[in-house]
């Protein structure tokens, strides 16, 4: 029998709003632009353009308070449109206006961008030299098509053989296929077609002149043999195996790692992305400042011919019924553009606000740029100092960037454990791991630090750190451990 309870529960729902600042929020720089690309050709009421006669949006002009609780204002669905809520604050020619944070054309110009022939264009280019019969031409661009990005052919040529019956209703096999494979990695450049790390090296050394390279036999048999003691730095007894000498083997290990483990990333393709720093430091007579990348303040504001049909609807008194739903349409895109431009100076105001905390945070780091300044400081820290909750502090320092006068330095750089020291000084594990870094540095690679004399390096600085936390900061920095960082 079904039982009918009646209670009564406190939740806590987020407006349209906040759910669209927190999304943009967590944008960088890049991403930003594109989302205001989007919403301009998504909404309309919306536009891009800039009056010259209004104020510049600066940082110092940024409202620093929290505009939550007018969220019930912003989203009223009633009928009665109010005009003034579109052109308060504005002149007759314009709408809502948001403006760049300093700088000026120079900031506009865009990143030039590097172009080539992609990886796969300059294989399929090449075919043509190394096959006879149209059929082997369908059977070499196949294989360079099964290629992946790094130069490899991971997939198994019976299963290539499969996708040429099914696909393109040709007729192969394994060993006709294996025959074509041998003149694909006789292509540009060397290396590729392998399908693994070792064929891969091996292709590679085959075309190394023996004259220039007498050692090339030598690295041959390195891969082809010991390649599992190769990879360990099994120095000693790979001497003893191959019966050579120190000299010897050092100059076949230097041979090898000359070799590209990665061919198909030498094939000239731009793969990198340029990182567009979200903040700038910047010096004001001696104090350190932030400044907002201008890209964070796209130049919006609402359409004129979207405001002046929504002020004639007013003002026509008995208005045609028929426009009701022309009119709720239009108002649905001028709140739409409204509070898309609220969203994005709620973000540049919380920009501001967490970065200017993490400025004054770590202002002696800021100075020098020597990270054994940096103090320890998680999200909570600059939170509490700024009001804000700790999700959002997350989203600000995630995926952004400080451009400073000793490189771009992405936010998280900043926010660290703290490790006691022995005089009862916090420090940030930053420095621990410097010191560690510097340490390996400067080691003997013939005889490289393990973790215990690392620690006892650390204690001796002050830091009293177990060598279990030293093989995890060692291991933080990317550094292996000492038998695999030992070189002849």
């Amino acid at each position: 029998m079904l039982k009918q309870n009646l209670s009564q529960k406190l939740l806590q729902k987020l407006s349209p709003q906040q759910i669209q600042f927190i999304k943009l929020l967590q944008l960088n720089t890049q991403d930003l632009e594109q989302r205001v690309e989007q919403e301009l050709i998504d909404n309309p009421a919306l536009e891009s353009g800039k009056d010259s006669d209004e104020p510049e949006f600066t940082a110092e002009e940024v409202d620093t308070k929290d505009d939550s609780d007018n969220d019930d204002d912003i989203y009223d669905n009633d009928d009665v449109f109010d005009i003034s809520e579109y052109t308060e604050g504005s002149d007759d020619r314009d709408g809502f206006h948001l403006y760049e944070d300093g700088g000026g054309d120079e900031d506009k110009k865009e990143m030039p961008i590097a172009t080539s022939s992609s990886f796969y264009e300059n294989l399929l280019d090449q075919i043509g030299a190394i096959v006879n019969t149209e059929h082997e031409q369908i059977l070499a661009e196949q294989l360079v098509g099964s290629l992946d990005e790094d130069g490899y052919l991971r997939r198994p040529l019976a299963a290539i053989v499969n996708d040429l019956a099914f696909s393109q209703n040709v007729m192969s096999t394994k060993e006709e296929l294996e025959k074509i494979l041998e003149k694909v990695q006789a292509l540009d450049p060397p290396g590729i077609g392998a399908r693994d790390l070792q064929e891969c090296l091996v292709l590679q050394l085959k075309r190394k002149d023996r004259e220039l390279h007498p050692e090339v036999d030598l690295a041959m048999r390195l891969i082809r043999d010991y390649m599992e003691d190769f990879t360990k730095k099994h120095y000693e007894k790979l001497m003893r195996s191959l019966k050579v000498d120190e000299d010897e083997l050092r100059d076949a290990i230097q041979l090898i790692t000359k070799l590209n483990p990665k061919p198909g990333g030498s094939s000239g393709e731009v793969k990198g992305q340029y990182i567009v720093p979200d903040f700038i430091l910047v010096d004001n007579d001696g104090r350190f400042g932030i400044q907002l990348n201008s890209r964070n303040a796209p130049e919006l504001k609402i359409s004129r011919s979207y405001m002046e049909t929504m002020k004639a609807y007013e003002q026509s008194g008995n208005p045609d019924k028929k426009l009701k739903d022309t009119v709720q349409f239009i108002k649905q895109k001028l709140d739409g553009a409204k509070w898309f431009i609220d969203s994005i100076k709620q973000r540049q105001n919380t920009l501001l606000t967490t970065m200017n905390a993490i400025l004054q945070y770590q202002y002696d780091f800021f100075e020098e740029g020597d990270e054994t300044k940096l103090r320890p400081m998680i999200l909570k820290d600059i939170a509490d100092q700024v009001g804000l909750d700790v999700s959002t502090i997350s989203r600000v320092a995630n995926s952004k960037y400080v451009q400073t006068d000793f490189g771009i330095i992405p936010l998280k750089f900043f926010f660290s454990e703290g490790i006691t020291t022995a005089d009862g000084e916090e420090v940030s594990n930053k420095e621990v791991k410097k010191i560690l870094k510097d340490a390996i540095e400067a080691e003997d690679k013939s005889k490289p630090l393990p973790d215990e004399k690392l620690m006892e390096i650390l204690k001796e600085k002050g830091y009293n750190i177990a060598r279990r936390t030293v093989a995890k900061y060692r291991e933080q920095l990317n550094i292996p451990v000492a038998r695999l960082r030992k070189q002849l």
